[in-house]
């Protein structure tokens, strides 16, 4: 299912925002930004940690990241400091043949990051580093890092210009497959209303007008894919 849901994505370049509607508006992740504009990723997550002002751990973890994944990077204590930049950036990407690269924190060589034209998100850019220094992991961190790993384990990230979409392996099964077909549904109907009938949004969007007339406002292609989500997903009509 995990396999199918990506690449139904993939192939109808279902965007980060779509996603989160499909999710009844969750799964954003905070703050990341993409590097570099027009990119568009879809995959499997591969959940990299690194803490203390340190990235030993980032350096050790990477090794063992597997193909065609969007590689996580999680940061904890690492204050203003960046974790990576070009060096690790490119091992990532070329070597380890990463899909995408999502830094929940800092990154540095942004020139060079550009120049490569990275698929890469982050939080904020800084010529600051961290320490190639190993460190003891706290308690604390320790069992944020737990929760953090169970929450991305086997769950897919969408990222664009808009940011990233987290989708939790709770919700990786038919029905999402179902709300993605709905959401994307949805999409076609209200730029139909807008674009060829010069409906305006309030009656299109809050109102829903195509839904009391159908029949004569709707083509019939529409009309029979709008037949089967007649009567799901009501929290994503709302």
């Amino acid at each position: 299912m995990k396999s199918k849901i990506i690449k139904y994505i993939e192939k109808n370049k279902i965007s980060s925002v779509e996603i989160s509607d499909a999710l009844v508006k969750q799964g954003v992740l905070d703050g990341l930004k993409p590097i570099n504009q027009r990119h568009f990723a879809v995959g499997e997550v591969e959940y990299i940690y690194t803490f203390s002002n340190s990235n030993w751990e980032l350096h050790k973890q990477i090794s063992d990241i597997h193909e065609d994944k969007i590689v996580f990077i999680d940061t904890f204590d690492c204050s203003n400091r960046a974790v990576l930049g070009d060096i690790v950036s490119k091992y990532i990407m070329l070597y380890k043949n990463a899909k995408a690269i999502i830094v929940n924190g800092l990154v540095r060589d942004v020139h060079r990051l550009k120049k490569e034209d990275y698929s890469m998100w982050s939080k904020g850019v800084t010529p600051l580093g961290c320490y190639n220094k190993e460190m003891t992991l706290d308690k604390n961190i320790e069992n944020e890092i737990k929760k953090r790993k169970e929450m991305f384990q086997n769950s897919i990230i969408v990222a664009d210009d808009s940011g990233c979409t987290l989708i939790e392996e709770k919700n990786i099964n038919e029905q999402f497959l179902n709300k993605l077909e709905f959401i994307e549904l949805q999409e076609d109907i209200w730029y139909f209303c807008i674009d060829t009938l010069k409906m305006n949004t309030y009656k299109t969007i809050c109102l829903k007008k195509y839904l009391d007339d159908k029949n004569e406002i709707l083509p019939p292609n529409l009309i029979k894919r709008l037949e089967k989500f007649e009567n799901e997903f009501k929290e994503l009509k709302k």
